[in-house]
């Protein structure tokens, strides 16, 4: 059985309503697991631990996801300019290359956002209103899509009116980063209805996208329209998603309980992050590319301590080797509780740079 969804067939429908403010409570000492309304109580005050809840929301704006989408290789045009193009393909991981007009061709590989046969990947345009996609051979089924993340028409969300964080970690919610709820649907249904486990294992990504980025709440949009449409994912495939100012953001969509990435029973929601190892395993993703520099000082920061909070939550230890069990299928794996991309499949996530900080950030996280 797959813990994967099903290739592309689809057009979105209808809306949903999201949760009203997360707030914390004050920290817990010690690596004890808490219940999930310690981990996400709605609270006030001050001080390292507490949270700040919100009382209620405030309508904010933010433009609207325009797209345009192609099949095949050759040259495409689009009617704006375009914030990223998604390529996704059949085959090789690195078997598709896109040029950008007037300029030279990139060879796009999987990145962190592969599939099963073949992969998908996520392009900076820089504005372009024209591009060309090639393919190398064994490679088919190659299908684009401009994205237009900065500049379409408005859309009101209702955001919290307050900061909303996780035991001290403050975090953008879905409508604070303007998540367009419509799009985990399909036919009229949601398109991957939640399913929960018991977390076992974090696993830490890097989103192989543009360093040094303007505007990652628009990136952080963008990734939502490849892995919920493109990739037919149903929703944004990472629990979490950190940027370079350390500023974390909910991801998956996990209920109406109040608690980011987690039912009232305190079991995970199932994410798209990691092929045959996604059931129990919280996906964390650092924005940027992380094969030759590391992550900022704040990102790392925002990292570590995000799961120390989680890791205390479940009562894990961030230094361990554990025996992951995959509950859908009964694959196995002996590997580290906190672990990166590359030791669940073949890829160059989180970056070689990100890889080798991973266990200063397992003992930063044990203290």
């Amino acid at each position: 059985m797959s813990e994967q969804p099903p290739t592309p067939s689809h057009r979105r429908k209808r809306s949903l309503s999201r949760r009203g403010a997360i707030g914390a409570a004050a920290a817990v000492a010690g690596a004890a697991a808490v219940t999930p309304a310690v981990f996400a109580a709605t609270d006030s005050g001050s001080g390292d631990g507490d949270a700040t809840g919100s009382s209620g929301t405030t309508p904010e704006k933010f433009p609207a996801t325009r797209t345009e989408a192609a099949t095949g290789t050759g040259e495409t045009t689009t009617a704006f300019a375009a914030s990223y193009v998604g390529v996704r393909w059949s085959g090789a991981q690195d078997g598709a290359a896109i040029r950008l007009a007037d300029g030279d061709w990139q060879t796009v590989t999987a990145g962190c956002s592969a599939v099963e046969d073949g992969g998908s990947a996520l392009v900076a345009a820089r504005n372009a209103t024209a591009y060309e996609v090639k393919a190398s051979d064994g490679v088919s089924d190659v299908a684009s899509l401009a994205i237009d993340v900065t500049d379409g028409p408005d859309r009101t969300f209702q955001v919290p009116s307050e900061p909303t964080r996780v035991r001290g970690v403050r975090y953008l919610s879905r409508p604070a980063w303007g998540a367009d709820e419509s799009k985990r649907y399909k036919d009229g249904k949601v398109n991957s209805p939640e399913k929960y486990y018991p977390l076992q294992i974090i696993t830490v990504h890097h989103t192989a996208t543009p360093n040094d980025d303007p505007d990652p709440a628009a990136t952080v949009r963008a990734i939502y329209e490849l892995h919920a449409i493109t990739n037919d994912w149903g929703d944004i495939g990472y629990h979490f998603l950190i940027d370079e100012s350390g500023t974390v953001y909910e991801g998956r969509y996990s209920g109406d309980d109040g608690i980011p990435a987690f039912n009232p029973d305190g079991d995970l929601v199932t994410g798209f992050h990691s092929v045959g190892y996604n059931s129990g395993a919280l996906g964390i993703a650092v924005i940027g590319t992380l094969t030759e520099q590391g992550p900022t000082d704040a990102a790392k920061a925002s990292l570590t301590r995000l799961i120390k909070v989680i890791c205390r939550f479940k009562g894990l230890d961030p230094q361990a080797r554990v025996t992951y069990v995959n509950p859908v299928n009964g694959t196995k794996k002996d590997t580290n509780t906190i672990g990166g991309h590359r030791d669940y499949f073949t890829t160059e996530c989180p970056g070689q740079v990100m890889y080798d900080l991973l266990g200063e950030i397992r003992a930063a996280a044990a203290r």
